[in-house]
C-alpha cells in the first residue's frame, strides 16, 4: 500500500494486524536513509501508529523500514528531546554492501524471532551500520534484551566478528532491534529474499533446506494472532 493512501486515511492501519515497512530507497534516501517518510510518519500517522502499537499489534521494518522506524522513534523512542538514542549511519566499507550473511538470534523477548536460533539472509544496504549514541544506551537495550539479532560466523554466535561478516561494521555485530514490548522489530536483512529453497545461493548444492529461513518470521507473525 502506498504512502500516500494512509496520509489520505490515517485511520487505515487500524484495520490491519501487522505493518511491514519494506526495504528500497523511499524518497530515494535523498537527505538520509528513511529520513523522509520518518519525518511524515511523525507529522501524519504518529497518533494512529502509537494506537496500533498499544493494541498488541506487529509492525516490522527490513532494511530502508528499519531506517524509518528508527529514524521516527516507533522502534526506540528518544528519551529526550535532543537527540536520539541510536541510528543507522554509513557502512565501514564505505560502499554499498550485497551479500549474504549469517544470524544468530540473541534475545528470547522478540515474537518474530520466537523459537529461531540462526539464520542465513541477505543484506543490501549503504547505511546499516547501528550506533548508540553511549555505552550506556547500549548496554541497557542489551540488558532488556532488545538487540535481537547479530551478525555472527558458521558454528559460532557468541564471538564478535569482523568484515565481511558483520557487513556493515555495526557496534556489537547488532543486525536487528526490537522495542520493549517485542512487538516492533527492526532488521538489516531481508528475510522476504529468503522464503523459498532455490532462493538460496546455493540450493543447487543442496544447501537451501525445506523452507527459506526467512519464511519463519512470517510464520511466527501469523501464528501469533491464532
Amino acid at each position: 500500500m502506498h504512502i500516500h493512501r494512509l496520509l489520505e486515511n490515517p485511520r487505515l492501519p487500524l484495520e490491519y494486524q501487522i505493518l511491514c515497512l519494506p526495504g528500497g530507497f523511499s524518497y530515494g534516501d535523498d537527505i538520509a536513509a528513511g529520513r523522509i517518510l520518518a519525518s511524515k510518519i511523525v507529522r501524519y500517522l504518529a497518533t494512529e501508529l502509537g494506537e496500533f502499537q498499544a493494541a498488541g499489534k506487529l509492525i516490522l521494518g527490513i532494511c530502508n523500514g528499519f531506517q524509518v522506524l528508527i529514524k521516527s522513534g516507533i522502534l526506540l523512542p528518544n528519551d529526550s528531546a535532543s537527540a536520539p538514542i541510536a541510528t543507522l549511519t554509513y557502512n565501514d566499507s564505505g560502499k554499498f554492501e550485497d551479500r549474504w550473511v549469517r544470524l544468530a538470534v540473541t534475545t528470547n523477548k522478540c515474537v518474530l524471532l520466537d523459537g529461531i536460533e540462526s539464520m542465513y539472509l541477505p543484506v543490501a544496504h549503504a547505511e546499516g551500520k547501528f550506533v548508540t549514541r553511549s555505552t550506556q544506551v547500549y548496554e541497557t537495550l542489551d540488558r532488556h534484551g532488545q538487540l535481537a539479532l547479530r551478525y555472527a560466523q558458521a558454528g559460532d554466535s557468541n564471538n564478535q566478528v569482523g568484515y565481511p561478516e558483520n557487513p556493515n561494521g555495526s557496534e556489537g555485530d547488532v543486525a536487528a532491534v526490537c522495542d520493549e514490548s517485542g512487538r516492533v522489530l527492526g532488521m538489516m536483512p531481508h528475510p522476504e529474499r529468503h522464503i523459498d529453497p532455490t532462493q538460496h545461493p546455493r540450493w543447487t548444492r543442496g544447501e537451501g533446506g525445506q523452507v527459506g529461513d526467512g519464511l519463519r518470521v512470517f510464520e511466527n507473525a501469523v501464528r501469533y494472532f491464532m
